[in-house]
This record gives structure tokens, sequence and C-alpha cells, in this order.
């Protein structure tokens, strides 16, 4: 993987990964274009990079970060089902993960209920952060394990777990985006241990796309979540929902013509 396919594939991670679209369906789609997705790196690549999406949540959202010890807590107590149930079923989902036809699946049906999702919560009740409960935080971080199918989207499912709980739109994903950050560390963090643990180590052309990669996503991953919160405050996710549908379609048509997908 050179330069170039690096910021292409950090334009993609940056762009989908706070939206409701899943980033892995859209990893498949751009890796297998180019001809990289069954690399090692790259598949490590796509891991690492989320750092740089997860600073620009930080950076948006500072003060949120520094206002209380209460905000961490209840960010632990809805990280903990992902902790949970990651080190109990991570055999169960690397398999699905070599699976494009559930990436597919998942997405058109994602797709059919964000077409509904809006109808179906029409009466918030907590539009503050600081209204969230532990036990609402604990049941929208179960709704998120719902993302370690691929393609259900980890921000999507989050986001509809906090308007079943009587979140705003807004609130709902707002959350979603801070409950990325332990998420989204802790993976690049496991993986970056299982790399250095089997003995392997980064050349400098490498970290040189790491870090190109890094701030790529970042950046990209800035105006997407400014732009996100605009849209879904206007118009909900009805587009969402047509456009996971339409791109779980063009997987499995791909798949029907022989063309060889690979799940990054």
């Amino acid at each position: 993987m050179g330069i170039l396919e690096a910021i292409i594939l950090a334009i993609v991670e940056g762009l989908t990964e706070f939206l409701p679209v899943s980033s892995t369906g859209h990893m498949i789609i751009a890796s297998s274009m180019m001809g990289i997705a069954s690399e090692d790196f790259v598949k490590l690549f796509t891991i690492v990079i989320q750092l740089g999406a997860i600073l620009s949540v930080v950076v948006l959202y500072f003060k949120r970060f520094f206002q209380s010890v209460n905000f961490y807590l209840k960010l632990f107590v809805a990280f903990i089902p992902a902790a949970v149930f990651g080190l109990l079923l991570s055999d169960t989902i690397d398999s699905l993960l070599e699976s494009p036809l559930a990436v597919a699946i998942s997405l058109v049906i994602g797709g059919v209920i964000l077409l509904f999702v809006d109808k179906w919560f029409t009466k918030p009740t907590i539009k503050k952060e600081e209204n969230i409960d532990f036990v609402t935080a604990f049941k929208i971080g179960l709704f998120q394990c719902i993302a370690m199918i691929p393609g259900v989207s980890r921000s999507g499912a989050s986001i509809v777990g906090g308007m079943s709980q009587k979140l705003t739109r807004q609130v709902a994903a707002e959350f979603s985006f801070f409950l990325a950050v332990p998420t989204m560390l802790a993976a690049t963090g496991k993986k970056l241990y299982d790399f250095f643990k089997d003995g392997n180590s980064f050349t400098s052309e490498q970290i040189q796309i790491l870090a190109i990669g890094n701030i790529v996503a970042f950046i990209v991953a800035l105006l997407a979540i400014k732009s996100f919160i605009g849209f879904l405050n206007r118009n909900g996710f009805k587009l969402f929902g047509w456009y996971r549908i339409v791109v779980g379609t063009a997987i499995l048509v791909l798949m029907a013509l022989g063309v060889q997908l690979k799940v990054v």
C-alpha cells in the first residue's frame, strides 16, 4: 500500500466512522477496488487510523471531556458491554469479519431500520448528556455490541440505542461519538499489542503512512462530525437508510459478478 491508497482509505475512514453507514462496508469496497484488501498491513492500518478519528471527537468536544468525573463514569459503564462481549466472542467476531456477505446483509437490514427510526422514537425526553443516567448508558452500550456484526455500524447501533432510551437525535449522536473514544481506543490498543507481541515492527515507510493516514482521518472526521449533526437535525436518518441499502446491494451485486471482496 502506497501513500495515495493510504490517503484514500483514511478519507473513507474519516467520512464513515461516525456516520451510521458502516465504515467496514466502505473499507471493503475501497480496498478491494484498489487491490490491497488482502495485505496484512492494510488490515492493521484501517484499525490504527481510528486514533486520528478519535482525536477529532476530543478536539470538537474538548470542554465535554473535562467537565466532570461523572462524564467518564458514564462512558465507562457504556463501554463495559463491548469490552466483555468483545473478549468472550472474539473468535466468532473474527469469523464474521471474513464474510463480505454478512456485511452486505447487515448494511441492507440496518438501512431498512434507519428508514423508520425517526417515526419510532418521536417523543424524546433526554435533551442533555448530563441527564443520561448509568442504567441508560449501560443500555446504549448493549446496543453498541450489535455492531460487532460487521456492517451494522457502531455509530448507527449506539445512536438508535440512545433514541430508544428517549435521547434526542443530537444527544444520541453525540453520546455515540463520546462512546467511540474508549471503544475504538481499546480496539486499536489491542491490535497494536498483538502486533508487537508477535515480534513485529514497523518500517520507516509504514510509520510515515500511518502518520499520514491518522492526520487525514482526523481532518476528514472533524468535518464529517460537524456536518452530520446539522444534517441529522434537519433531515433525520432516512437518507442514510437508503444509502446503506444501495451500498449493501452493490456489494451483493459485486459478489454475484464474481468480484473477490475481502473484509479488512
